[in-house]
């Protein structure tokens, strides 16, 4: 039991790592519902990957990068100012170059998040281990818990149920999830097509539970989950009035 519980701790910890990462994004702060909340930047392509993985390797100007890419200055310049609006790269201070100081650049804390594609196949392993570890009731506790600490990390929703529901499907669709509200005779309706966590869910409720949980806790209301969970997961949630 004991082991389980720790297991479930790393659980927590893991699946809240790539929710921290990212920056700001303003559209749904815009609309008055909720204050800005990290969102999760898309992994760059091209020579923009090629930027950070040098920036991985080590802090460089953009002298120094525009040489090991074979690009003017001004081409380099572009990517990096394109990276630092994703929130993926800043400025580290000032380098002694030539008759005048040249900015160094760097990745921020916590960048490789947005880089790994290693929490899909690390949580559906994890959730495994714990199914084998817990009973069901400790395993659906600790999912409740994991929505309850996910819905933690933002701040608290503004305006009536109706609104407070529009800006969880902004989350949501933030997240990576399409979804659309519909009236319900007891409230609203969050359908999603498409799951968060589709590789996690195959054989796994337990993973809508969290999820609900989060809803929840974003609605301040009670909340049923009625997710779809065959060979195209995809989640739904009843939002009641209190």
């Amino acid at each position: 039991m004991r082991q389980g519980v720790e297991i479930g701790k790393i659980f927590i910890k893991y699946l809240q790592a790539p929710f921290r990462a990212g920056r700001c994004p303003s559209g749904r702060a815009s609309a008055g519902l909720m204050a800005p909340r990290p969102e999760l930047p898309s992994p760059p392509k091209g020579t923009r990957r090629r930027i950070v993985d040098l920036l991985r390797r080590s802090p460089l100007t953009a002298n120094e990068l525009a040489l090991k890419c074979d690009m003017t200055h001004n081409a380099v310049r572009g990517h990096l100012t394109a990276l630092q609006r994703d929130g993926l790269v800043r400025e580290a201070g000032l380098r002694r170059s030539g008759t005048r100081p040249a900015v160094v650049y760097e990745l921020v804390p916590r960048a490789d998040s947005s880089l790994s594609h290693a929490y899909v196949p690390f949580v559906a392993q994890l959730l495994r281990v714990l199914g084998e570890r817990m009973s069901k009731e400790e395993l659906d506790e600790l999912m409740r818990t994991v929505g309850q600490r996910l819905g933690a990390e933002w701040p608290r929703l503004k305006g009536d149920l109706r609104e407070r529901v529009a800006a969880i499907a902004g989350v949501l669709q933030d997240l990576g999830a399409l979804t659309e509200v519909e009236p319900w005779d007891e409230g609203y309706i969050l359908r999603g097509y498409g799951c968060l966590l589709g590789e996690a869910v195959h054989g796994r409720p337990e993973v809508c539970r969290a999820m609900g949980s989060l809803v929840a806790h974003l609605a301040e209301a009670p909340v049923e989950e009625c997710c779809e969970r065959g060979e195209h997961p995809r989640c739904c949630f009843e939002v009641s009035a209190p």
